[in-house]
């Protein structure tokens, strides 16, 4: 009889937590696992406020004048002039044209970057070619090469090529990144099955085929994260758009904002307002493809 009923609370896993000592508790224990609490979150609130107060400052900064910007203390809330003072920074810095050929730049580098890196990428993790492993410490190295001792031979082939102050020379030099080969590579070794790749092989595919129908699919979740990575990169890029474009000419949205800085006394709540406008198309793209972005690095967090 004893040996019945120890069967069946061994069968029945709620009357062994019933019957089990401090069951419940462990069960509550198990449950609370599940929940940050409050230090946790008071912690998430305290970074998210410290992670939008530059953004609003920004704002707020852009809605005052200057005049109000240099009294003590700095204003804490919104005023009436924003709209004013973003119609003065989108007419006195080019702005159309800016935010224009900044999504051109970015975008094409974006889309060229995930693609040859991708195909760089697996040709490094899992195709097999002489010298492999010394073409990839040569891709890394160039990684440790500041950007500042490429500046001057880089103007200097531009110049040559007739490029300056158009948007090709700041699009063709960043085609392809060493960290997008690097971070593909790194990837696609562990994401994409060797054996899929030898299946299709045995099937007649080529190796453009395999890119296409196995290495993309495959691929998909870390594209997405280094094309977001790519794009915010290229749009925020200052350094050399500054030496290769002028203002009036065909300035990314950086090199505009440029033009609100100068004379002997900056106008800073201009400054702020040209800033906010050059913000605003970032937001609203990661309102529109977060959830997206997010997907794909979760699919890409479970698969690995």
């Amino acid at each position: 009889m004893s040996a019945t009923v120890s069967s069946r609370q061994t069968l029945d896993p709620a009357a062994s937590a019933r019957t089990a000592p401090g069951g419940g508790k462990g069960r509550n224990r198990a449950g609370r696992q599940l929940h940050g609490g409050k230090i946790t979150y008071a912690v998430l609130i305290l970074f998210t406020v410290g992670s939008l107060f530059p953004l609003v400052w920004t704002a707020i900064a852009a809605s005052r004048t200057n005049t109000r910007l240099a009294q003590t203390p700095p204003p804490l809330w919104f005023g009436g002039n924003l709209f004013n003072n973003l119609d003065k920074a989108w007419n006195g810095a080019n702005m159309g044209t800016a935010l224009l050929n900044t999504t051109v730049v970015a975008g094409t580098v974006a889309a060229s970057t995930v693609l040859f890196s991708t195909i760089a990428g697996f040709a490094f993790a899992k195709l097999r070619f002489r010298f492999k492993n010394i073409l990839l410490m040569l891709t890394i190295g160039t990684m440790m090469v500041p950007p500042q001792l490429s500046v001057v031979p880089l103007y200097m082939m531009v110049a040559k090529l007739e490029w300056t102050d158009q948007l090709q020379a700041v699009i063709v030099p960043t085609l392809v990144s060493a960290f997008g080969v690097f971070f593909m590579r790194q990837y696609l070794s562990q994401a994409l099955p060797t054996e899929l790749i030898e299946a299709a092989r045995m099937d007649g595919a080529s190796s453009l085929r395999i890119i296409w129908h196995v290495v993309f699919p495959a691929a998909r979740p870390a594209m997405a994260v280094l094309g977001m990575l790519t794009f915010v990169q290229s749009w925020n890029d200052f350094f050399w758009p500054f030496i290769a474009l002028t203002q009036n000419g065909n300035p990314t949205m950086q090199v505009a904002l440029t033009g609100l800085s100068r004379g002997y006394t900056p106008d800073q709540s201009l400054i702020m307002a040209g800033a906010l406008l050059g913000t605003l198309p970032l937001l609203i793209a990661f309102v529109l493809f977060g959830k997206q972005i997010v997907g794909g690095i979760m699919q890409g967090a479970v698969k690995g």
